[in-house]
């Protein structure tokens, strides 16, 4: 349910006409003629065939890696759900991950065995789709488990099933809600869309239809709409028209086509006139959301909005930001995007007004800016700005198999053409000044809903669910689809005998590190992938939040932000403006241990990209101007971080944790704190630059394509004569802490909260340790993956929670072990109790199993040659050997060193790892309500928090 970046969403279309089956041994096959505007991006040759059933199946080959895209999409999403059945989508799509008729158990065991990455359901307006990658070899596995809920479902879903995703999906609703912000969606859905229209409602649904399901009517929608001749089924990677063709028809030939289904047909629905609401939330700074009724997605009008949305407000460079952020300093964030859906889009801008300023000086201000850009359109230098950082996402998008296949998909589902995306961008990169300006008087220059989010103490009678716009007459009657002489195919199949199992895995081929030095001594470390014209470039500093000891807090990360805010020649403004005209990614950042400045650039705008990145390092500028609107969005961050339940916990528990004076012992958002981030001045970052920022402290990472013999003399010119200073590297003080003698706890109010967010923290030793993998396999069975101990506990047996987990954070002194789990209110004690029984457990009488154990370190090797098929997942991995000591070989030699743990280390770091009796527990929640049965656990002693960790009188 997620937005999609620019990029993807020009990969929009209308809707799917579905015809006769073609012969099976004669597939069309589609390769579309290139034109002077489409050679900019990589075409997706593609086969296409239809089974005698009417399932599609569009095929597309990359045998760059050793793996396959299975992502397989329904024609059937939240807006073909009738009234009072809202929800119904979702919640099925969550039904089908609970095993099937052949396969009673979780969906995602065989997969994770198998080394599955990317794997995931997602529900939306048009659309319910499910996809993961799989090693080549296991795609009998993957076809056959996807076939056998599609074919063999219902006598798998019971009550129990019904009953406990049904719990899942509204502590799913819950913890949404729970956000800052989060209740603005369904209200702007309700505005937006009469009530007679298919969008009006949300894809989630409401906590009333939830919980009138029944089991007739959820099994009555997959009959209805699960049918095979209403999905899309694509494979990209590493297979074949012919090898696909043989497995498709042996698994899902026998599946019956289903019933014609009645498609919603396109309403745009648009206003005549302006409509506006209010709504008070537990938020930080007031927040105004428009929205506008557009054209549905593949339509040219969708199309050059999507262009006015980028001018007017997709980047620093665009118009609003400028006026409102920049100019009148009325704002600290501005955007402006189109949501894509079949029946219609929707136009939307959302702006962060700063604090103390009214809102009727932003709406002033958005008026005239909106007016000048409906009265003359865009100019010729931000329609090509625009263009060309479109066309360089798309580009760098395409190297992952799952971004192929979803792109395929969609033109195959909404319009019949999986080449769609190719119109699109042909239609994105043909558009002008003046057809941009006609299509946004036509759609946006009248008709939107305003809807002000404002701070405030919210009641219970907030929560309620928006009524919206009334009903409107115009409602397009849905059109059955095609009714096709669909037929099913005898299938040779012996579903009686299991999954099939997968006995053989791909090797990884992983590039071999190339190192080479510069002219002043900086080492330079390549892994070639030649997979897409472009290279990623980073310059990693031992430097990090941890370097902040001493400082003010949020002085490594503040001046690595500032540094692409204005160089000695360039301002802000003009970097952001070549930066899109390059078609490059230019950004900076810290994490605890480390700093880094990277570069994605295109291979043919190399050079010119490499300047621009060596001038924005090398030279920033720290203008005053920059940093007071820098300083002024910082501190709106830090305010929203903590009206978060998650940014509250994350900005407490590592004081906590590490205790006063250590390095760590600091938020680890890495924000700092109010008190400091005012104080800060441009000499405490040019002190940061010189002590850590520096040559002497510097290692040059590359990944993509190129060769060490073309990339050493442009780092060379770049960054060879950078001389380091004069004075010392400072040494960061990370020592040892002692465990707490007892378990603490400390409880921060969040009233009204639907839910309780609970953080419990240990210290684990360094990623360095020398068991480091067999404390990632421990990780992985206790809390690390969807089948853990602790998700199966509260989310698939006690569906107290949408997910509970564990994580390690990396870091070179000891790291945090978090323990993680959003519940509902009522079950916040209980679901403390649960998650100490489990620790407990592991280290006591319920330790881990050898199938457990073996689960994971399988999963973990059968896993790489998904992971690494991208020049982004090489670059995490060349981060990790420069930052942690280790040898060029390491992910080579990662599968032998995995397979060589044994069940009795993984159990010995469970115990070094795992102190039920000496956490520290953190819980944001509704005090209240929470208070009491949590001291009545007795777990030690509790203390209340306000949201900056101080103890509450």
């Amino acid at each position: 349910m997620a937005k999609k970046p620019l990029a993807l969403l020009i990969a929009g279309l209308l809707t799917l006409t579905v015809g006769a089956p073609l012969a099976l041994a004669s597939p069309e096959t589609a390769t579309i003629a290139a034109t002077a505007t489409t050679q900019q991006i990589p075409e997706l040759a593609y086969d296409r065939f239809v089974l005698p059933n009417g399932l599609t199946v569009v095929v597309h080959e990359d045998h760059k890696a050793p793996v396959v895209a299975v992502s397989i999409w329904y024609h059937v999403g939240s807006s073909y759900e009738p009234a009072h059945k809202t929800g119904f989508a979702h919640l099925f799509e969550h039904l089908m991950f609970q095993g099937s008729e052949n396969h009673k158990d979780e969906f995602f065991k065989p997969f994770e065995l198998a080394g599955a990455t990317d794997q995931n359901g997602t529900t939306w307006l048009d659309r319910t789709n499910y996809f993961e990658t799989v090693p080549t070899t296991a795609l009998d596995m993957a076809l056959w488990m996807e076939s056998d809920r599609m074919g063999h479902l219902l006598g798998a879903i019971g009550q129990a099933q019904l009953d406990e995703q049904r719990g899942v999906v509204q502590n799913e609703k819950r913890q949404d809600e729970n956000q800052p912000y989060g209740r603005a969606g369904e209200m702007i859905q309700a505005e937006a869309f009469p009530a007679n229209h298919p969008y009006h409602h949300d894809t989630i649904g409401s906590m009333d239809d939830l919980n009138a399901a029944s089991l007739g009517d959820v099994k009555q929608w997959f009959r209805d709409y699960y049918g095979a001749a209403n999905t899309v089924v694509v494979l990209s990677g590493d297979i074949t028209p012919a090898v696909a063709k043989e497995k498709m028809l042996k698994y899902f030939g026998d599946i019956a086509a289903g019933p014609q289904v009645p498609r919603p047909q396109p309403w745009v629905a648009p206003r005549d006139t302006s409509t506006h609401g209010t709504m008070t939330d537990n938020v930080a700074q007031t927040r105004i959301y428009r929205e506008w009724n557009a054209p549905g997605r593949g339509t040219s009008d969708e199309n050059l909005l999507e262009i006015a949305a980028a001018v007017l407000g997709g980047s620093k460079t665009s118009r609003l930001y400028q006026r409102l952020v920049y100019q009148d300093k009325l704002a600290d964030d501005v955007s402006v995007d189109v949501q894509q859906h079949v029946l219609a889009s929707l136009f939307q801008l959302q702006v962060d007004v700063k604090k103390g300023v009214d809102p009727k000086q932003v709406d002033a201000a958005i008026a005239d800016e909106w007016q000048k850009f409906l009265k003359d359109g865009p100019s010729a230098d931000e329609l090509a700005r625009v263009k060309t950082e479109t066309r360089a996402s798309f580009v760098r998008g395409l190297e992952n198999v799952n971004t192929q296949a979803s792109i395929l998909a969609e033109g195959q589902l909404y319009q019949g053409d999986p080449g769609a995306y190719l119109k699109d961008f042909n239609e994105f990169m043909a558009a002008t000044p003046a057809s941009v300006s006609a299509v946004a008087n036509q759609w946006i220059a009248k008709g939107d809903y305003t809807l002000t989010v404002v701070p405030g103490k919210v009641e219970a009678t907030d929560m309620a669910t928006a009524s919206g716009r009334a009903a409107a007459p115009g409602a397009p009657a849905p059109v059955l689809s095609a009714k096709g002489d669909y037929r099913v195919v005898k299938s040779d199949v012996d579903r009686s005998k299991g999954v099939p199992e997968v006995n053989t895995f791909p090797d990884l081929s992983f590039p071999t590190l190339q190192r080479g030095k510069l002219d002043n001594g900086v080492e330079v470390i390549l892994a070639e992938r030649h997979t897409v014209p472009a290279v990623q470039l980073q310059l990693l500093f031992d430097a990090g939040y941890a370097a902040d000891q001493g400082r003010k807090l949020g002085t490594s990360s503040f001046t690595m932000s500032m540094l692409d805010e204005g160089s000695k020649e360039l301002d802000s403004v003009e970097i952001a403006k070549r930066k899109q005209r390059l078609g490059a990614i230019i950004g900076s950042g810290c994490g605890l241990d480390y700093c880094n400045a990277s570069l994605n650039a295109l291979n043919d705008q190399l050079k010119p990209s490499l300047e621009l990145f060596t001038d924005i390092v090398r030279n920033p500028a720290f203008r005053e101007t920059d940093i007071s609107r820098i300083r002024g969005q910082w501190l709106a961050g830090i305010a929203q971080e903590k009206s978060q339940p998650t940014g509250i916990a994350l900005r407490t528990l590592p004081p906590l944790l590490y205790g006063k004076g250590h390095a760590y012992a600091i938020p680890f958002t890495g924000t700092g704190t109010e008190a400091s981030i005012k104080s800060l001045t441009a000499d405490d970052m040019r002190t940061f630059m010189t002590d850590f920022i520096r040559p002497d402290n510097m290692k040059i990472l590359v990944a993509g394509d190129t060769t060490l013999d073309k990339i050493i003399p442009q780092l060379n010119a770049a960054f060879g004569q950078w001389k380091a200073p004069a004075s010392k590297l400072p040494v960061k003080n990370i020592g040892e802490v002692a465990a707490p003698k007892q378990v603490r706890v400390y409880l921060v109010d969040r009233p009204g909260a639907q839910q309780s967010l609970i953080l419990a923290g240990s210290l684990a030793p360094s990623t360095e340790a020398p068991n480091n993998l067999e404390i990632q396999t421990m990780n992985g069975a206790f809390g690390g993956t969807f089948t853990s101990r602790l998700n199966m506990n509260l989310r698939e047996d006690k569906h107290w929670a949408y997910g509970a987990f564990s994580f390690l954070s990396n870091a070179k002194g000891q790291r945090p072990y978090l323990l993680y789990a959003p519940v509902q209110t009522d079950k916040t004690a209980p679901s403390v109790a649960e998650m100490l029984k489990e620790a407990r457990g592991v280290i006591g009488d319920k330790p881990l199993t050898a199938q457990e154990i073996s689960k994971i370190k399988v999963g973990d090797v059968r896993s790489m040659p998904g992971g690494y098929q991208t020049t982004s997942a090489v670059m995490g991995a060349l981060q990790g050997i420069a930052q942690y000591n280790r040898p060029d070989d390491y992910v080579q030699t990662l599968k032998s060193r995995i397979e060589a743990q044994s069940d009795a280390s993984v159990e010995a770091a469970a115990k070094q790892l795992i102190h039920p009796d000496q956490l520290t527990w953190v819980i944001v929640g509704d005090l209240k309500k929470i208070e009491a049965p949590i001291r009545a656990l007795k777990l030690g002693e509790v203390q209340v928090l306000d949201a900056d960790g101080k103890p509450v009188k």
